[in-house]
Order: structure tokens, then sequence, then C-alpha cells
């Protein structure tokens, strides 16, 4: 089973993915760990890509479905995976459908979390992460159990991204609705789209998730 979560900056889409991931044996793939581990190994992907990640580019959309491909190939993909973070622009979309195509495969459902933008910003600004396991936190919304400690794995360090701030969330909502958002037609003509309502609690958004797989 392969599938998308799609959805503005801080919709939930890295927690619902953890949890496809545990129930139903598949590979979360998010393109920003994938870049960053490219470039942290020193790769030829990596070393192509870094130039353009230090300078605030976007990596193009070849190098990016290059990444892909190269990662679902691994034999822990054979289930599935959950991609994350992309596609982002219809071009990317089509690109993607392509390389899938190459490789016999095909997509099981791209799942959309609806959030309002406000809701969004508040939720994003209060994250955090255990610097340790990545182990993801909330200043209001989910604590650890022991302050200052990660649940999953004991780690008394913590890290917030340095682009979690309300102006340059504003921003990147922006650059959603402007570019993302009208890729949903394009996976709502193939009858593979399924809409959630990400506002609920986290637990009911997983049931609205099961509920549009097995539907599919």
């Amino acid at each position: 089973m392969n599938v998308i979560l799609l959805g503005p900056p801080g919709a939930g889409k890295g927690t619902q993915a953890k949890r496809l991931e545990q129930k139903h044996n598949l590979i979360q793939l998010s393109t920003g760990d994938m870049l960053r581990a490219a470039i942290d190994s020193g790769s030829e992907l990596g070393k192509k890509a870094k130039p353009l990640m230090d300078a605030g580019q976007l990596v193009p959309d070849e190098l990016m479905i290059e990444i892909i491909a190269d990662r679902i190939d691994q034999p822990d993909c054979a289930n599935g995976f959950i991609l994350d973070g992309f596609p982002r622009t219809t071009p990317q979309a089509e690109a993607l459908d392509e390389m899938l195509a190459e490789k016999g495969l095909t997509l099981h459902s791209v799942i959309e979390m609806k959030v309002q933008d406000e809701i969004l910003v508040d939720r994003i600004v209060g994250r955090y992460t255990c610097a340790n396991c990545g182990a993801g936190y909330h200043d209001s919304f989910q604590k650890p159990k022991v302050e200052g400690v990660c649940d999953a794995c004991g780690g008394t360090e913590f890290k917030r991204r340095s682009d979690d701030n309300a102006e340059t969330v504003r921003s990147r909502l922006a650059a959603y609705h402007a570019q993302t958002a009208p890729i949903l037609p394009y996976y709502g003509e193939k009858g593979v789209l399924k809409a959630v309502d990400g506002m609920t609690a986290i637990d009911e958004v997983t049931e609205q998730i099961e509920d549009a797989l097995g539907a599919a």
C-alpha cells in the first residue's frame, strides 16, 4: 500500500504517518529527512542538494524524484510507503506517477488533512522534538509525561526548528495554498483523493484515515 499524506505545514502529517507506519508495516518517507540524510552521508545526491538547501532554494524535481526512486527500491519499502512532504506541485505529482509506473507501482490513496491556517500557526510555533530520537512534542497539545524527559527514549535534550516562527509559518502556508493545493484536483480526477478533518483529536484523525484507506 502506497499512500501520500497532503496538507499544510503543521497539519499533523508526521504524527499520522508514524501511526500508519506501525499499523500497516509501511515506511514513512519524509523528503526533508531524506534530503538531510543524503547531505549528511556525503552522497552524490547530497552534494547536489546541499548548496541549494543552504541558499534556501528548492531542490529540482528531477533530483527529488531520483532520491525517492532510490529509497523505495530498498527492501524495507517492500510492503509500501507513506510520502510526507512530496509532491508539492502538479508537475511533481505527474513526475512521481511516471516514476512509480516505471516500477510497476501505484498509489493506493492520497489523504488530504484539512486544518485552518491560524490553528496551524499555533501548532507549529509550539512544537519541538527529542534531539536523540526525533519524537515530537508540543508546548500545549503533547507534552512529555515527565517534564524534560522524552517518553520514547528517556532523552533530556530537545530542539526546535529555526523556521518554526509565526512569520515564516504564514509564508509557508501561503506557498502551500499557491503551489500545493492545486494538486488536489489532479488526484481527485484519478479517484484516489480522500479528505479528513485534521482539526479533531489525534486519535479521531487516525480513525478517519483508516476509514478512508479502507474505502479506497
